[in-house]
């Protein structure tokens, strides 16, 4: 296959420019510090970003306050029906789409250095003049973050008998010129797993951090147990999804696998046994906007990674995304829908037809659920569906539960469920005193302090706006003439 045509961003990008108003470009001058996401709100972040935001194109900075040689991209995946376009799939079934990628990988491959474009131009920390915050575009989504974020940076890493590898998005902050913070989530990705094995023995984990990716690795490279369990390198998923593997070369200052086609790649090792405080530059006390829509909380001890080297591409492209944006719905939403299709196909097979995960919960907290109900022993099959969802995906807060004639991609249709087929003393069931995602602020001791004993429990919610199988004949919507030629009214 010849290197022009494989996947990578630009190949994307260029792809995406042939869809109209999919993708805009500006040579107006930016300042990557907050001005940036700000300017991208207005413009395309959607999401649960503050008022007013839209859905919008895929945003190119050419010209970066700072950063002459460098373009930054915002808002590549802040659209389900732009995601569908670049996978070449209907967007109203990504998440089977992706499910069927997980169960049938294309295991990455390793190239040859000339044929890894990520090595184009090195940067090592042993030249005199190295800094990681004059070298990387990193923006500020707000005035208040705790300084520059790397937000879509995929971390390549491996245990340490080099048995098992994998890849997983975190934040991380620019720190010094040198130094990253990384915010791993205690008990969840496998990096962090495998760096509490590298500081039990006192060693640094050598590990990349790839920006700048074809979205088939970025939105891969969510999926987490038990769909892709220890062990699993989620690569082969978006080697599935385009049906050819990703490439991947040698570090060349760590021992460690980067991503071969990436616009940049950071290598360096996370430090065993080593903190530094979030927003240690700033004092703001806050880290970032994170998808629930709030400020997170500067964590006061993020394990920290020592950076050896900055290699990019030529012209590279920063890729960023705003933390609250319809980005992080697409990048954890899909991947969550697909496995909750995964999990109910096998438990309840035929009776989930689909699934989504809206940008009002982020794409993890909240999850619609379209269920087939097919005879009188169906009835309560959609409520042990909620509850399979929920004891796999502790981030899940509430599940609608909707039948077959619901469009679940549109909200109006969705709530108009509840106003008409739903009684709140009959089809509200709530668990108290579940686990849940710590970003929701409401999920604290003094906000419930009857079920809530920590920080990160909360009660959950289910929604049954299904109508019982033995009353089905009496809420058939009306029925409208089918006219399949239509459009020609508009023309």
């Amino acid at each position: 296959m010849a290197k022009k045509d494989v996947y990578d961003l630009r190949k994307v990008l260029d792809e995406l420019k042939k869809e109209p108003g999919q993708y805009h470009e500006t040579n107006v001058e930016v300042d990557p510090d907050a001005e940036l996401s700000g300017v991208y709100r207005y413009i395309g972040a959607g999401g649960t970003v503050q008022r007013p935001t839209q859905e919008g194109p895929a945003m190119m900075f050419n010209n970066v306050k700072g950063f002459p040689h460098t373009r930054v991209l915002m808002g590549l995946m802040a659209s389900r029906k732009r995601v569908g376009k670049m996978f070449h799939h209907d967007y109203h079934t990504l998440g089977q789409f992706l499910n069927d990628s997980v169960e049938n990988p294309v295991d990455p491959v390793m190239v040859k250095e000339a044929d890894a474009p990520t090595h184009e131009v090195v940067h090592k920390a042993t030249d005199p003049d190295f800094d990681i915050r004059k070298l990387v575009a990193a923006p500020t989504n707000t005035p208040q973050d705790a300084g520059p974020y790397i937000t879509v940076g995929v971390v390549y890493g491996s245990n340490p008998d080099k048995t098992m590898s994998d890849v997983t998005i975190h934040r991380m902050v620019l720190e010094d010129k040198d130094k990253l913070g990384i915010y791993i989530m205690p008990g969840g990705r496998h990096i962090g797993k495998f760096a509490e094995e590298y500081e039990k023995m006192n060693k640094p984990m050598p590990i990349t951090i790839n920006i700048g990716l074809d979205p088939a690795v970025t939105i891969g490279a969510t999926f987490e147990p038990p769909t892709t369990p220890l062990g699993y390198n989620e690569l082969g998923v978006a080697g599935a999804i385009r049906q050819e593997p990703v490439q991947l070369v040698d570090g060349l200052t760590v021992d460690e696998k980067a991503i071969a086609r990436s616009e940049y790649t950071l290598e360096g090792y996370i430090m065993p046994n080593e903190r530094i405080q979030e927003d240690i530059n700033t004092h703001t006390g806050k880290a970032m906007p994170e998808f629930p829509g709030y400020d997170g909380d500067a964590n006061p001890a993020l394990q920290v990674i020592k950076v050896t080297a900055v290699t990019h591409r030529k012209d590279p492209i920063m890729q960023s995304v705003i933390g609250p944006s319809e980005e992080h719905v697409s990048m954890a939403g899909i991947p969550t829908e697909a496995s909750i299709l995964s999990l109910t196909n096998r438990a309840i097979p035929g009776k989930v037809l689909n699934v989504y995960n809206p940008p009002a919960g982020g794409g993890k907290l909240m999850t619609i659920m379209q269920i087939r109900k097919e005879n009188k022993a169906d009835e309560g099959i959609q409520r042990q569906a909620a509850l399979l969802a929920f004891s796999s995906f502790k981030e899940l807060k509430t599940v609608f539960l909707v039948d077959e004639d619901v469009d679940i991609f549109d909200m109006n249709d969705v709530v108009w469920t509840i106003n008409t087929r739903f009684q709140a003393d009959q089809d509200i069931v709530v668990l108290p005193g579940m686990r849940n995602h710590p970003l929701d602020p409401s999920e604290r001791p003094e906000y419930d302090p009857k079920s809530i004993r920590t920080r990160g429990m909360s009660s959950k919610l289910i929604i049954d706006g299904t109508v019982p199988f033995d009353m089905k004949d009496q809420f058939e919507r009306a029925q409208f003439k089918e006219v399949k030629d239509w459009k020609k009214y508009l023309e």
